[in-house]
């Protein structure tokens, strides 16, 4: 899929918000942020999800059918119940994205919870939706419409994140098995036309699984007819490089070369090694680099300092240029 459109330096959408944020205003917040990004020269542009509460919330927020209860997951996630079908009341990310649009000539990008993740992680037994999968064919109908107008409104990137796809490569985890989660996210990114230079992905984990099933991992890929495919890569171990091995070669991929979870920096000799060890047998031109995860999934709880952030951005965007030069 080798083209000019691989947004070499991206990163997963969630910015450590402002400490005056609420001062500011979330606007003025999106506006610096574009800025922000502008200046690290990051190839994409998030709003850094700061007029959301966590990485769910624009569906979680946006369509009935779910009730918030008063329990938390240890990452901070507050758990919210399906009680109905889901019906949306109008675009979820797309007026936001249209603003987001209007501050930048870098590609907009869009972050999504996945239909499947939402589904595995919200269906609950006797609470008026039959069943885990039911559930997840109309949020996948949902976000394929979402998918489909955001598109309209000038995005170029998009991605569903399902933290718990790389688990399943090893067990099933959530409501949801591991087929039918695949069935799920299949509906959402399986668009009849696609724009040039738009990319639909799937980031289906943080970390690679110590003992991935091979023939469930290339299923995984065949099953899922997306675009780009956000992989762990900050580990340096065989389960990473076996992720990207097992890619169709008519997929994109995008390498999470930096762990958003430390402060501390990677030695760019070292990375620089293991992203040679993927050029052995992936064209590197079909490549990105981003960090491993979002640096703020859960709005009160970032993973690291403002500045540590940028320090992890700025070292992800000196990597791009050891890996491609100048070109983007």
């Amino acid at each position: 899929m080798a083209d000019t459109f691989n947004y070499r330096i991206d990163h997963h959408g969630s910015l450590v918000r402002p400490g005056d944020l609420a001062t500011i205003g979330v606007e003025q917040a999106v506006k610096d942020a574009v800025t922000f990004q502008r200046k690290l020269r990051s190839t994409v542009v998030t709003d850094g999800d700061f007029p959301r509460e966590d990485f769910r919330s624009a569906v979680l927020d946006g369509v009935s059918g779910f009730s918030r209860t008063d329990e938390t997951d240890p990452d901070g996630l507050a758990r919210w119940v399906a009680e109905s079908l889901p019906k949306p009341a109008g675009p979820l990310l797309a007026d936001s994205a249209a603003k987001l649009a209007e501050l930048t000539v870098i590609a907009p990008k869009a972050s999504l919870p996945s239909p499947a993740y939402l589904a595995a992680t919200t269906y609950e037994p006797g609470l008026g939706v039959s069943s885990a999968r039911e559930l997840g064919e109309a949020l996948a109908e949902i976000i394929r419409a979402e998918i489909e107008l955001l598109i309209a409104k000038g995005v170029r990137l998009i991605q569903l994140n399902n933290p718990l796809l790389l688990d399943q490569l090893e067990h099933d985890r959530g409501a949801l098995s591991f087929e039918d989660a695949l069935a799920v996210e299949a509906l959402a990114v399986r668009l009849d036309d696609r724009p040039e230079g738009v990319r639909v992905g799937v980031c289906p984990g943080w970390a690679a699984p110590a003992e991935a099933d091979r023939a469930r991992t290339e299923k995984l890929y065949t099953e899922i007819p997306a675009d780009r495919w956000i992989l762990p890569f900050d580990q340096g171990t065989q389960a990473e490089l076996d992720l990207v091995r097992a890619l169709p070669e008519d997929r994109d991929f995008c390498l999470g070369v930096v762990d958003a979870t430390v402060p501390e920096l990677e030695d760019i000799d070292t990375v620089m090694q293991r992203i040679d060890a993927v050029g052995e047998f992936k064209d590197l031109e079909d490549g990105a680099v981003s960090p491993s995860r979002g640096f703020a999934d859960v709005a009160g709880r970032p993973l690291l300092t403002a500045e540590a952030q940028r320090q992890k951005l700025v070292l992800v965007e000196t990597i791009a240029r050891y890996c491609w030069g100048n070109e983007f």
